[in-house]
């Protein structure tokens, strides 16, 4: 089964305590498509670049088996940059720059053998876009959605719209508390559930993440890392890896859920120990299943 991402693609700079990048490969529908492609092809994806973009990451999505019928190449334009330094708090960024550039009028538009994906993820771009998005499929079966502070504190009401067309809503804990009001993370997943989505995924970081529906709830643990290089990209990593493994099975059973939210985990433990894409380029299953299994042996009585 297919799986479309809509959301940024761009060239970031980051500081942390392990050294820094400029200019490198990143955004959100990269993170999240690259983590897809160790489970499942076609991964298609929707975004915009400018003529600035470095043709060598686009010959490395293609060794991926991305489907890049959706990037939009605007000549003359600009790729969308973001500059941030991670401190003391690996889960939160200090935000040094954003230049939009081309992403500043991104407007995406379906193409034709795009709108019968069965599998959709939206990531954090502006709640009016993604629902633009879904008005365009046809074929959707499981439709998975992430957000951000500012599209709570600015489009809240147009994200809550959103949210009541998506079966899935994957947000961090400081996200939830802010959209919901509450300080309690299981009050805080309860309240979204009463906005549309059939399930919430909250993220924790080093502390795992937790699943709740109506009658389910299911807690993850995070893999044991003793160094985190760079964290940006951990949440798209996690949404790839878990919707990733989802197209693989074509199952939405909450049993294969819970192995999903376990793959995405240990995506999202490959991706913070270097910086940009480096992991992933040299990434192989067998780490991938060696880590699962060892996630699963840390749970077990």
């Amino acid at each position: 089964m297919s799986i479309l991402v809509v959301g940024s693609v761009g060239l970031d700079s980051v500081e942390t305590s392990a050294g820094k990048v400029e200019n490198a490969l990143g955004g959100s529908a990269i993170y999240f498509s690259v983590a897809a492609s160790f489970f499942h092809n076609p991964i298609r994806l929707m975004a915009v670049i400018g003529d600035d973009f470095p043709q060598e990451h686009i010959h490395f999505l293609q060794s991926r088996a991305i489907d890049l019928t959706g990037l939009e190449l605007i000549q003359g334009g600009k790729t969308f940059r973001w500059g941030g330094r991670y401190t003391d708090d690996p889960n939160a960024a200090l935000t040094l720059f954003t230049h939009l550039n081309v992403y500043g009028d991104f407007n995406p538009k379906l193409p034709a053998n795009h709108k019968d994906t069965h599998f959709v993820f939206l990531a954090n771009i502006n709640p009016e876009l993604q629902l633009s998005v879904l008005q365009q499929t046809t074929d959707a079966k499981l439709i998975v959605c992430d957000t951000m502070n500012l599209w709570i504190n600015n489009s809240r009401d147009a994200l809550i719209r959103t949210l009541s067309k998506v079966d899935i809503l994957i947000i961090n804990d400081s996200e939830a508390r802010l959209l919901t009001d509450e300080s309690n993370l299981i009050r805080a997943a309860k309240a979204i559930l009463t906005y549309g989505p059939n399930r919430v995924i909250i993220k924790k970081g080093e502390h795992g993440a937790v699943s709740l529906t109506d009658s389910t709830f299911f807690s993850a643990p995070a893999y044991p890392l003793q160094i985190v290089s760079d964290p940006t990209g951990a949440g798209d990593s996690f949404a790839g890896g878990f919707l990733g493994y989802l197209a693989s099975t074509g199952d939405t059973s909450e049993h294969t859920i819970r192995k999903a939210i376990i793959y995405g985990t240990v995506i999202a433990s490959f991706n913070v120990e270097d910086f940009s894409l480096n992991r992933q380029r040299s990434l192989t299953p067998a780490e991938i299943n060696q880590r699962y299994s060892e996630i699963q042996k840390s749970v077990q009585l």
